[in-house]
């Protein structure tokens, strides 16, 4: 079991994280169709945790993020010592990501638990109570 606290953010908090603090990378977990066709964070880099047809875990998804954000411009500090912020759709799948990443070396993770498209409303629809359009952040599709 690791040692390293994976702190819980709502949409808006992850906002000012990464408006305010230069070491800060979003990443969206989401499979690429999700990404694409149902919208991202405009700043948000797609790293799948899982991955479609058949939505098994990704099995090299540490070594992935740590070569995609090895390779961003301006960096200055190491992969594992980035402040990352993790988004799914509600927040679960990018839970287990983080504790992923935690296993394999990263020590500031932040989950973004709505999401981006939050949990289910009383009519079984997303996006009517919580995440990260709900709260009207920057994001698009394509």
């Amino acid at each position: 079991m690791n040692s390293i606290e994976i702190r819980e953010v709502n949409p808006l908090q992850a906002w000012e994280i990464l408006q305010t603090d230069s070491s800060s990378v979003l990443v969206d977990v989401r499979s690429r169709f999700e990404y694409e066709y149902v919208g991202h964070p405009e700043t948000a880099i797609n790293i799948p945790w899982k991955e479609l047809p058949d939505w098994k875990q990704v099995p090299d998804f540490a070594e992935k993020v740590r070569q995609q954000l090895q390779a961003l411009p301006g960096r200055t500090v190491a992969p594992e010592a980035m402040n990352v912020l993790l988004l799914c759709r509600s927040g679960q799948r990018s839970m287990a990501a983080a504790a992923r990443l935690a296993e394999c070396g990263f020590n500031r993770l932040v989950n973004i638990a709505e999401g981006f498209e939050g949990r289910l409303d009383d009519e079984g629809h997303r996006g009517t109570i919580s995440g990260w359009r709900y709260h009207r952040l920057p994001w698009k599709q394509g």
